[in-house]
This record gives C-alpha cells, sequence and structure tokens, in this order.
C-alpha cells in the first residue's frame, strides 16, 4: 500500500471551487451540498444500526462504507444519515460523498487526513464543527482499511 498522501481529481475539484470563492459563499456552496447528499437507500435506511455513529459532530450523524470487490483495487462506496436541520454536516458528507464515492480503496486511503482544510471553511464555520468532517474522514479510512483486509 502507498503512504503518499494525495488528494484525487474529484476532491481538488470541489477544493478548488471552495478556494474561488469569498469566504461568505463558501458556506453558501457547503449548503449546496448539503442539498446535494443522497438518500439512504432502503436497505440502510431500514437498519440505521448498521452505520456508524461520528460523535466528533455537533449534529447526529452516521456513515456506512460499502467495498466491492477485493485489495486496493476495491471500489469504494459511501453512505451517510444526517439531518435536514442540520445543512454544515450534511455539507461535510455531500463534499466527502462527492469527492470520495466510486474511488478506489488505494485512492480513498491515500486522501490527507486533514484535507478538509484546504476548503477554506475555517473562516466560516467552528474548529468543532471542522473536527466533524475529521472524525467523518477517520472513520471512513477505517471502515475502508478493515473490509479490504477481510
Amino acid at each position: 500500500m502507498s503512504t503518499a498522501t494525495h488528494v484525487p481529481a474529484s476532491f481538488a475539484e470541489i477544493i478548488a471551487d471552495f478556494g474561488a470563492l469569498a469566504p461568505a459563499d463558501r458556506l453558501q456552496l457547503l449548503l449546496e451540498f448539503s442539498r446535494g447528499l443522497p438518500a439512504l437507500p432502503e436497505r440502510y435506511a431500514d437498519h440505521p444500526e448498521l452505520l456508524e455513529p461520528v460523535p466528533e459532530c455537533q449534529s447526529p450523524i452516521f456513515l456506512l462504507t460499502e467495498v466491492e470487490g477485493t485489495g486496493e483495487d476495491a471500489t469504494v462506496h459511501l453512505y451517510f444519515s444526517a439531518p435536514e436541520e442540520s445543512p454544515t454536516t450534511r455539507g461535510f458528507a455531500g463534499i466527502l460523498h462527492e469527492g470520495l464515492d466510486g474511488l478506489t480503496a488505494e485512492v480513498v486511503l491515500a486522501v490527507p487526513s486533514d484535507v478538509y482544510n484546504q476548503l477554506g471553511l475555517a473562516e466560516v464555520v467552528s474548529p468543532l464543527r471542522l473536527r466533524g468532517m475529521a472524525g467523518m474522514l477517520g472513520r471512513i479510512k477505517r471502515q475502508v482499511r478493515e473490509k479490504i483486509a477481510a
């Protein structure tokens, strides 16, 4: 497994979109990502106990990864459950979904753990909220590692 870290093109595009905006507009883009978060498929919506909570988030959010295939070439799929009334948390989940869903395990695991700092959101959301995004990414990476090792 490669120990180098990098940002995949899909996530780099999101970073560029945030970087091109003034701070107030970044918050608006975060809200757009919250609206774009896909709903859970029925198999998880009917069984929320299968999703892992992310206690670092101020709002209740749960996530689950699926790994299709074997080893580092396996494809990762991400699923999130976040309340509509928590747009910041949903926005972070939406960014992670759009930036990482469908990539290989190797690529997801190589994403820097502090990639959220590159979004320029520290000026518009609290450090506590940013820690929530770090918690989501940490759990995604752990779940992927566990599933490719199984």
